[in-house]
C-alpha cells in the first residue's frame, strides 16, 4: 500500500513556465526511488512539495490517504518525515550530536561514527567541521529520527566515492530494513542504480523506471 500519493500536482514559479504538470506516482515504505532529472527539472521543488515545505498550486499530496494539507503541514512535517536538505540546515552553535539528538533521544555517536566522523569529530561546533562531515550529520540526523519517509536532496553530492557508496547503502538498508520510504533526489547514475525505481523528471513530467 502507497504510504503516500501525489494525484494531478501542478506547480509553477511565478510568471514563469509550469515547473510540475499533471504528476501522479505513488511512493511505498520498504522501498528507495531515486529522482533524476538535469538541473531545473524540478527535483527539489517536488521534494520540498512531498516534505510539506510548500504546496502545489493543483493536486493534492496524500499520507496514508489524508491530505497532508487538511491534515496540517507543521504536523505532517514533525511526526512524518525527515529530510536531508543541500545546504544541511544544521543549527550552527550545537555539535553533530546535539543536531542528531533533536530529532531522536538515541546514541548518536555510533551512527555519526559509522556515516565517518570521529568521536573528536562529533563533539566539535558543526561550524568547524568540512562541508562533507556537515553532510554527514545531516544525513545521521534524519535516519536517527522515527519518521516513516525519509527525503534526501543530492545527499552524495559533496562526498568522496567510497563514502558516497556507503551512504546509498545506509539508505538503501533504511528503506529494506527499516521499511522506511527513501526518496533522494540525484545527479548520480550510481546512486539511482542502487533505488528500487527511478523515476525520470523531465519537461514538467514524471515517468517511473
Amino acid at each position: 500500500m502507497a504510504v503516500l500519493e501525489m494525484k494531478e500536482i501542478f506547480y509553477a514559479y511565478e510568471k514563469g513556465r509550469p515547473v510540475l504538470q499533471n504528476v501522479n506516482t505513488k511512493f511505498e515504505v520498504g522501498k528507495m526511488y531515486a529522482i533524476l532529472g538535469p538541473s531545473g527539472s524540478g527535483k527539489t521543488t517536488l521534494l520540498a512539495l512531498i516534505g510539506g515545505l510548500d504546496t502545489p498550486q493543483k493536486g493534492e499530496i496524500l499520507f496514508d490517504g489524508g491530505n497532508i494539507s487538511r491534515c496540517g503541514l507543521a504536523a505532517y512535517r514533525r511526526n512524518h518525515v525527515s529530510l536531508i536538505f543541500q545546504s544541511y540546515n544544521l543549527i550552527d552553535y550545537m555539535t553533530p550530536i546535539e543536531n542528531v539528538v533533536l530529532t531522536a533521544k538515541k546514541d548518536a555517536l555510533p551512527l555519526l561514527m559509522r556515516l565517518g566522523l570521529t568521536a573528536e569529530e562529533a563533539k566539535r561546533n558543526v561550524m568547524k567541521l568540512s562541508g562533507g562531515q556537515q553532510q554527514r550529520v545531516a544525513i545521521a540526523r534524519a535516519l536517527a529520527s522515527d519518521t516513516p519517509v525519509i527525503l534526501a536532496d543530492e545527499p552524495t553530492g559533496n562526498l568522496d566515492e567510497d563514502t558516497a557508496e556507503e551512504i546509498t547503502g545506509i539508505l538503501k538498508e533504511s528503506a529494506h530494513e527499516r521499511d522506511k520510504c527513501v526518496i533522494v533526489a540525484t545527479h548520480s547514475n550510481e546512486l539511482a542504480a542502487q533505488a528500487d525505481a527511478i523515476l525520470n523528471l523531465k519537461r514538467d513530467s514524471l515517468h517511473m523506471v
